[in-house]
């Protein structure tokens, strides 16, 4: 696994976030892979537990596309491909991840989407459901793959990493199907690793603040995967 590196980025707000995110990361680094975070604001007391791993690179930026942008570059300048994956994914990190990167990768592998199954999928609350439903509908409208877009986890090519100098500096999560369809225009692959991934006990929250926050989630994704299609590749 030398041609890959992890890309993720955190922000605990609270004591609780932070032991959430400890346990995971802990998880993560476990399987030896060089890891650039970007942090986003957390306690010094978390900063240096991050700081305690010799194979974490820690890194200082506000905003979701800022933070994931200030792993996600310095990653793709180190290895061929690059893992990029929230934070809290422990169950991944325990069972999955190591499976995932067995996956085979050539040269014209661009991207490898952790995706759930329908069993995992309905797992999730019903509204988060309809609006990841929506976007896994209009990204197989472009990319032509109908697949789960929105799990989380996906290994991407280190040669699209150019391209994302011009994604708007507010897209939020949009950055995600941005990548994936500049990749299916480049002609690079767009694969995945399905399995039953199950939402967290956790996170089985439907309430109104929650459904709002989706519906955001909706729109950043929606806008990234328009944009996508109208950048010029120079080809």
């Amino acid at each position: 696994m030398n041609d890959v590196s992890v890309a993720t980025i955190s922000w605990a707000r609270n004591d609780a976030e932070e032991k959430v995110l400890e346990i995971s990361l802990k998880q993560l680094a476990q399987l030896g892979l060089h890891v650039f975070i970007a942090d986003g604001g957390s306690s010094q007391k978390f900063l240096q537990f991050l700081y305690s791993f010799s194979n974490f690179t820690v890194f200082h930026a506000s905003g979701l596309w800022p933070q994931a942008k200030a792993s996600i570059t310095p990653a793709a300048n180190e290895t061929k491909f690059v893992l990029y994956t929230e934070p809290d994914k422990l169950e991944f990190f325990s069972k999955h991840l190591h499976v995932m990167l067995k996956e085979p990768r050539v040269e014209n592998t661009g991207v490898i989407l952790a995706s759930r199954s329908a069993k995992g999928f309905s797992t999730f609350p019903v509204f988060q459901q309809l609006t990841e439903n929506t976007i896994n509908q209009c990204c197989k409208e472009v990319i032509k793959k109908d697949i789960d877009y929105c799990y989380g986890p996906f290994l991407f090519n280190s040669r699209l990493i150019p391209f994302v100098n011009s994604v708007n500096s507010d897209c939020g999560w949009g950055w995600r199907p941005f990548l994936f369809t500049i990749a299916h225009r480049l002609g690079f692959s767009v694969e995945t690793y399905q399995n039953d991934f199950n939402c967290p006990a956790d996170q089985r929250n439907d309430h109104e603040a929650e459904r709002i926050y989706r519906m955001k989630q909706l729109t950043q994704n929606l806008n990234g995967l328009i944009d996508a299609t109208a950048v010029d590749l120079g080809n």
